[in-house]
């Protein structure tokens, strides 16, 4: 059993205590986001996004910081072997306590330290090998949604201490997702074990402020319902410290639902609509909407731009989802403020 179990107290939570909880906001450094890093296209225009000095503790003790893992795109190491490209990416599952708000720890299961896991990016075509080393006390796998051989389908549990490598060709493009398929596999994607996984098309996207956001749920008390809800891993996050966007700004959302035990979701923006490209599988909008249903593991691209400026919610049109933590900003500034 893990440390972290044997140190830790359980954790057991009424609904009306953690409608009574306190607020958790989150804080990183400056980014600038680019359409695609690993493109010959110029970059976009994307806010800067400045620290916050009160959770700064919180961040470090977490590992990571949900603002980062809206632009953080893993495109892996590039080798060659026998004249042909290879992308390499290295995972590690363990388990780690994290801050989910100023009242409450919880010890997620996770990959690479942090919830969700890599995003990992790469264009069709692309020879993947994902190197999946198991340090947790728990057996896990890699199971990636796409096209791949059978013995890479990530059904065969990975213990404690080994390592698997998953290798095939980055196929369809289109916005995929991986998590852990052991069983049950609802409380190992609950506990944190799931990423987001975008297989661009060759001929690429136009640019934009690209970011990803995932919705998860937290089950604190082991009743299977989700007592809170997060982007991007910490409920609130976005909420507490909105998402700069520059104001007429192409942006594209690569958006996937990961909540477990909630039948589905729905993902709303304020005072706007998007073009919905469902799966990222197609070059044009398949319609256009302010909110689009998702039940667990569906993902769709979103594109838009805000014309004016001000500060626009977005979250889920299940009330008590947002209410709980999955309830976030934009907060558009004129291009002149960039």
């Amino acid at each position: 059993m893990s440390d972290f179990f044997k140190k830790s107290p359980s954790l057991r939570w009424s609904r009306r205590q953690l409608i009574q909880l306190g607020i958790f906001g989150a804080a990183g450094s400056a980014i600038a986001a680019i359409a695609y890093q690993n493109r010959d296209q110029p970059s976009v225009q994307a806010a800067q996004i400045p620290p916050v000095d009160f959770s700064q503790k919180s961040i470090e003790q977490n590992g990571f910081d949900p603002m980062q893992v809206l632009r953080d795109f893993d495109y892996g190491d590039v080798v060659y072997e026998n004249g042909r490209k290879i992308r390499e990416y290295h995972v590690e599952a363990n388990s780690t306590e994290i801050n989910l708000n100023a009242a409450i720890k919880y010890i997620s299961w996770n990959l690479n330290g942090r919830v969700p896991g890599p995003t990992f990016r790469a264009t069709e075509g692309d020879r993947l090998r994902i190197i999946f080393h198991n340090a947790d006390g728990h057996s896990h796998t890699l199971h990636f949604h796409g096209t791949h051989p059978e013995e890479m389908d990530g059904v065969k549990p990975v213990r404690h201490g080994k390592t698997m490598v998953y290798e095939f060709d980055a196929m369809p493009y289109g916005v995929h997702l991986y998590h852990c398929h052991v069983a049950p596999v609802t409380r190992h994607i609950g506990k944190g074990l799931y990423g987001m996984f975008i297989i661009d098309p060759p001929e690429g996207r136009p640019p934009a402020d690209e970011m990803v956001l995932v919705m998860g749920g937290y089950d604190i008390n082991n009743d299977e319902k989700n007592e809170l809800y997060a982007f991007n891993g910490i409920p609130n996050v976005f909420r507490d410290r909105p998402i700069p966007i520059v104001q007429n700004q192409l942006i594209r959302v690569y958006v996937l639902n990961m909540i477990e035990f909630d039948v589905a979701a729905t993902f709303h923006i304020h005072a706007n609509f998007f073009r919905l490209y469902r799966t990222g599988r197609s070059l044009t909008p398949d319609e256009e909407s302010d909110v689009v249903t998702m039940g667990t593991a569906e993902r769709h691209i979103i594109e838009f731009s805000y014309p004016f400026t001000g500060k626009y919610m977005f979250h889920p049109h299940q009330d008590y989802i947002a209410e709980h933590g999955c309830m976030g900003f934009f907060k558009v500034i004129p291009a002149s403020e960039v």
